[in-house]
């Protein structure tokens, strides 16, 4: 509770980064929510300025070089802080926004600037960082996908070029969770710092693949195939191709390759997650919550009739969500029972990984 007694300022900030940011953070708010104090509040800060950014580049009332010029001017501002150009992005973009939160969001972007600036100077490097790279992919989506239907349909050319692009939106995400959890548990001193930042790109990788795989209909009609030409030319297929559903038979052994190559990034989440000492409870479980929702939607990927279909829509029901909290929770200190739960999720997906490189259980760090 909020004391009467702070000053506005620390209300204001407390505000930004409780209520403002559970109203644009969808399902992240849950993970945010279970981390430990400490490290909540670079993250959440860091997940704001992504949510912004994202904001400016979704905003479909501008066009398309007018979002790329001020996503840059955002860029600068993270970049060398100057936050006189926030003033443009708030007179052109905040009242246009639909949404209440976003709007909200854009025109309080100075106030995320002043936390930033109250935190220490590896915190705000790292804050940077990621919110740098993020926003590369953002330009990169910009720059790559030049419609916004399926009219303009267009893909990107290679698997690395897919690879990149799951670095860029979330693999670097992985990378500054681990930073991040490092500079503030001393718990984690033992990692070795860059076998845990290859493992955390993994993840973060996995976890949006699994995203490209759901969406994959409704990218494609606002003009965006993440599925690349060069294998789906070797099917005898063209990007638009793909919004007609029964295509999905030629396309499915691409489809089973890229969920193979999913649960091989999930299963180096699940390495690294199994390295956290079971005293870091709360890290754990933000951990372990992404990982087995996203086997329980993967599992439902798998058994869909058709996942070109835009009329069928894949998600994993909350009752399913609170199971998994609720279970995983009462295991949480147990490796062999989170494994064994692990496990069980995962033969649920009845696709071979491309390689297993998890450690037996018996290996893993206390």
């Amino acid at each position: 509770m909020v004391s009467l007694a702070e000053p506005p300022a620390v209300m204001k900030n407390q505000d930004l980064l409780g209520s403002l940011l559970k109203r644009v953070s969808r399902s992240f708010y849950l993970t945010l929510k279970v981390v430990p104090s400490d490290v909540r509040r670079p993250i959440g800060l860091a997940y704001l300025f992504a949510r912004a950014a994202d904001t400016i580049a979704d905003t479909t009332l501008i066009g398309r070089a007018d979002r790329l010029k001020y996503l840059e001017l955002f860029r600068e501002a993270i970049r060398e802080g100057k936050t006189g150009d926030l003033l443009a992005i708030k007179e052109v973009l905040a009242e246009r926004q639909q949404v209440a939160a976003e709007r909200e969001l854009l025109t309080r972007l100075d106030e995320g600037f002043s936390i930033l600036h109250s935190l220490g100077p590896s915190d705000q490097a790292m804050i940077r960082g990621v919110v740098l790279t993020l926003t590369e992919g953002m330009v990169m989506d910009l720059a790559t996908f030049p419609g916004e239907n399926e009219g303009r349909l267009v893909a990107l050319d290679t698997r690395a070029d897919l690879d990149r692009y799951t670095y860029y939106v979330a693999g670097c995400v992985g990378e500054f969770w681990t930073e991040i959890h490092m500079a503030h548990r001393p718990s984690l001193a033992g990692w070795d710092r860059e076998t845990m930042r290859r493992r955390g790109v993994r993840f973060g990788k996995g976890l949006q693949m699994t995203n490209v795989l759901r969406d994959l209909p409704k990218d494609l009609r606002i003009g965006r195939c993440y599925l690349p030409r060069q294998e789906l030319e070797a099917l005898g297929l063209q990007p638009a191709d793909l919004l007609d559903p029964t295509a999905v038979v030629k396309v499915k052994p691409l489809l089973r390759s890229l969920l193979a190559l999913t649960l091989d990034h999930y299963q180096e989440g699940w390495a690294y997650t199994l390295q956290i000492p079971r005293r870091e409870v709360q890290m754990r479980l933000a951990c372990i919550w992404p990982l087995f929702i996203g086997l329980k939607t993967l599992a439902l990927l798998d058994r869909s009739p058709n996942l070109l279909d835009p009329g069928v829509t894949i998600k994993t029901p909350r009752g399913a969500v609170y199971g998994i909290m609720a279970r995983s929770l009462a295991m949480i200190g147990s490796d062999v029972a989170l494994d064994r739960y692990y496990q069980r999720l995962r033969r649920s997906v009845p696709v071979s990984p491309l390689h297993v490189s998890s450690p037996p259980v018996g290996e893993r760090g206390g």
